[in-house]
């Protein structure tokens, strides 16, 4: 992380960053668990570098051909992950280029990290899941932002980073979980979302490239190119998310994609943003 924000300068390329963050957490999970007993455990990418810009919510890992350049004032949420042997470790920060942040851009970043500070202080044994996102509420009406609907913080488990036992940002009468208890042991990817706006993301109008393979699906693929991007799925990412943007052969990437899409064999992580002008931490 600190990498990736080093990297988040003006005028820098985003599918650049992204690709250079992914370089260097293969490069250093090699280094560890390297001795010839262990070596051989699985390692690699448990979520593609994203950096979702501005209004833009999330899971923007654009392809050279695609992407975008920073600028001063932007503020940016990098997110990536790593795992070692299928145990995942997902992390998030809010980053403003060029330092300082005011208004809108200073509320939510500061409303989003508060809120995760009384989150992570809720979840302990004994206590339920509505109160986290309970206190995630209290948090960003102090702030006067919204937390994003739609989003989920699920329970991990190995090769699974969504569990069914769930944590909601936001609450509505048309979204909401059923309660739970935490329990010692359980371990959780905790993600909070604040918006300036009215904390409801739409798909953006931009290429989703973040796809996971979907395991209970099976299905012969009839083209070349899907087989050939199926195949290269399930030897790299077998059970966990991943880009388009780092293969070899984007195109024929982009239309596997297609072909193993229409018969759910993988699911997306489609970009989502908020209204222009507006911005989510």
């Amino acid at each position: 992380m600190t990498k990736a924000i080093a990297l988040c300068v003006a005028d820098a390329d985003i599918s650049t960053i992204c690709g250079t963050v992914d370089t260097f957490i293969e490069e250093e999970l090699l280094k560890v668990f390297s001795n010839k007993k262990s070596k051989k455990l699985e390692r690699g990418i448990a979520f593609p570098t994203c950096l979702s810009v501005n209004e833009m919510c999330g899971h923007y890992s654009p392809c050279a051909d695609e992407s975008t350049k920073l600028a001063t004032e932007d503020l940016v949420k990098i997110e990536f992950g790593a795992h070692i042997d299928g145990y995942t470790a997902n992390i998030a920060h809010t980053v403003i280029i060029g330092g300082k942040a005011n208004g809108k851009k200073a509320a939510v970043t500061l409303a989003a990290y508060d809120a995760f500070q009384a989150a992570t202080r809720s979840i302990r044994s004994g206590s339920l899941n509505h109160d986290v996102t309970a206190n995630i509420a209290k948090v960003c009406t102090e702030y006067g932002v919204e937390p994003l609907q739609g989003v989920l913080s699920h329970k991990v488990k190995k090769h699974l980073m969504d569990g069914n036992e769930v944590i909601i940002n936001k609450e509505t009468p048309e979204q909401r979980v059923d309660d739970w208890e935490f329990a010692p042991g359980d371990v959780f990817g905790l993600d909070v979302y604040v918006s300036s706006g009215d904390g409801m993301g739409r798909e953006a109008d931009v290429r989703c490239t973040v796809y996971k393979r979907e395991m209970d699906m099976q299905y012969s693929l009839k083209s070349k190119s899907a087989r050939a991007f199926f195949s290269e799925v399930n030897k790299k990412y077998p059970t966990l998310p991943f880009s388009i943007r780092g293969f070899e052969d984007l195109t024929g990437a982009k239309v596997g994609i297609k072909e193993c899409m229409n018969h759910e064999l993988i699911m997306g992580y489609p970009c989502l943003t908020e209204k222009p002008g507006e911005v989510v931490a």
